[in-house]
């Protein structure tokens, strides 16, 4: 079972080619993947038509899904971030902070291409699914 982070699945949706989007287009129907509820809203609120929001949402359905965010998860979220802000790391996005830490606690490894994450995998532990 692998996370795949919202940046793919945008650039995904959009036609993007990159390792990414070609390694998730090789996986989809054969791996495991999983998303959630910050990572379905993230990609879901971007599209235009409501054709590709319909085709992108059922696609997004059949996907394993978690409820990312909990208590639990928000409490060590915010930890996560204190320990890289001390280490002078500002992660941009706090729906980063909680995505990581949400795979981090439960060993889920992460796809993904925006750069933000980097720290998660360096730092606590994070499992990056290609090798940054």
């Amino acid at each position: 079972m692998i996370m795949v982070d919202s940046g793919i699945w945008i650039d995904y949706f959009n036609g993007q080619k990159n390792l990414e989007t070609e390694y998730l287009d090789e996986i989809l129907g054969i791996r495991p993947i999983a998303t959630g509820d910050l990572i379905m809203t993230e990609v879901l609120q971007g599209f235009k038509a409501d054709k590709e929001y319909d085709i992108a949402k059922m696609l997004l359905e059949t996907l394993q899904y978690y409820d990312l965010l909990g208590q639990s998860i928000a409490i060590k979220g915010a930890e996560n971030y204190r320990i890289l802000r001390k280490k002078g790391v500002t992660v941009r996005k706090t729906i980063d902070t909680l995505i990581a830490t949400f795979c981090i606690e439960n060993e889920i490894p992460l796809l993904f291409i925006d750069k933000d994450f980097l720290p998660f995998v360096e730092v606590l532990g994070l499992k990056s699914v290609l090798k940054t």
